[in-house]
C-alpha cells in the first residue's frame, strides 16, 4: 500500500530524512516510531503531499504524492497530532465541511456522516458545538471525519496524545476494528511504546533521519535483547532527551490544496 525508496528531505544543510526505504503492506497496521526530531512528521508530510522530497521516490496506493497529489489525497485520511477541527462548528458541520472538500455527493455524505458518528458514539451529540467536547470526543470526531471519504490508508500522528487510559483503549478498539472489518491500512506514530507493541503488525524505528530497526515488535525486542518494545526503543535511540519537532498548520494547507483543485 505504501512504498518508500531512498527518500531524502533536506532543509538547507540539515538532512531531516536520510535515504529512507520501507514498504507497508496492504491491510496492515504499521507503527513508525522515533524520538522527537527524528524525522517522523517530516516523512508523513511528504507521504501526504504537504512537503516535496529532496530525493527518492514514494507511492501511496500506487500513486506518486509529487506527480499525482490529488489522487493520493483521495486515497488517505489523516488525524494530525494537533487538533484540526473548527471548534465553533457542530460535530455534524465539521463532518459536512470535510465531505464538501472531498466532493462526497450530498445524499451519500449525509448517510456516511450518520454512519460514522454512530460508529464513534457521537451521533447523539451531532448538533453540539465541538468546543464543548472532551478531548476523547474530539479525537473520535477527527477519526470519523478522516474516514468520511472512505480512504484506503489512515495516517495517525500520535492519535492518543494526552488521552486518559480508558479513552486510549476505546480509540484503539475503533481503529483495530477499522483495520479488521474494512481492511483500512493504518500508519501511525506514537510515543506510547505499549500501544505499538500491542497493536502494530510491523514497526520501523527512525533516528536522526535514518531507519535503525525494522520488523515485528517481538523481533525488534529480541534483536536488542530487551524485555519490551520501550526498552528496545531506548536501546536503539539512546537516553538523551530530544527537542520536539516544529508544528505547522498542515490541515489548513491540505484544505487550501483542495479548494484550489475545486
Amino acid at each position: 500500500m505504501i512504498k518508500v525508496s531512498g527518500l531524502i528531505k533536506d532543509y538547507g544543510t540539515i538532512r531531516a530524512v536520510d535515504n529512507v526505504s520501507f514498504d507497508v503492506a496492504k491491510g496492515s497496521v504499521f507503527a513508525f516510531l522515533g524520538p522527537n526530531g527524528a524525522g517522523k512528521t517530516t516523512l508523513i508530510k511528504m507521504l501526504t503531499t504537504i512537503l516535496r522530497p529532496t530525493g527518492g521516490t514514494m507511492r501511496v496506493n500506487g500513486h506518486d504524492p509529487v506527480d499525482d497529489p490529488d489522487e493520493v489525497r483521495r486515497t488517505f485520511g489523516i488525524v494530525f497530532q494537533d487538533p484540526s477541527h473548527d471548534e465553533q462548528l457542530t460535530a455534524y458541520e465539521n463532518m459536512d465541511l470535510h465531505g464538501v472538500l472531498y466532493a462526497v455527493p450530498s445524499v451519500e455524505r449525509k448517510r456516511k456522516i450518520r454512519e460514522l458518528l454512530e460508529f464513534v458514539d457521537l451521533w447523539g451529540r451531532q448538533g453540539d458545538i465541538v468546543k464543548n467536547f472532551s478531548g476523547g470526543m474530539k479525537r473520535r470526531l477527527e477519526i470519523a471525519r478522516a474516514l468520511l471519504h472512505e480512504p484506503r490508508v489512515l495516517f495517525l500522528d500520535e492519535p492518543t496524545l494526552g488521552l486518559d487510559p480508558q479513552t486510549r483503549h476505546h480509540m484503539w478498539a475503533y481503529i483495530k476494528g477499522l483495520n479488521k472489518d474494512k481492511g483500512v491500512t493504518i500508519f501511525f506514530t506514537t510515543h506510547y511504546m505499549d500501544e505499538a507493541e500491542r497493536i502494530a503488525h510491523d514497526v520501523a524505528v527512525i533516528d536522526h533521519g535514518k531507519i535503525v530497526a525494522r520488523g515485528a515488535p517481538v523481533d525488534i525486542i529480541k534483536q536488542t535483547g530487551s524485555s519490551s518494545l520501550e526498552d528496545a526503543f531506548i536501546a536503539l535511540t539512546g537516553h538523551d532527551i530530544r527537542e520536539e519537532e516544529g508544528t505547522t498548520s498542515d490541515r489548513v494547507r491540505l484544505k487550501r490544496a483542495f479548494w484550489r483543485r475545486r
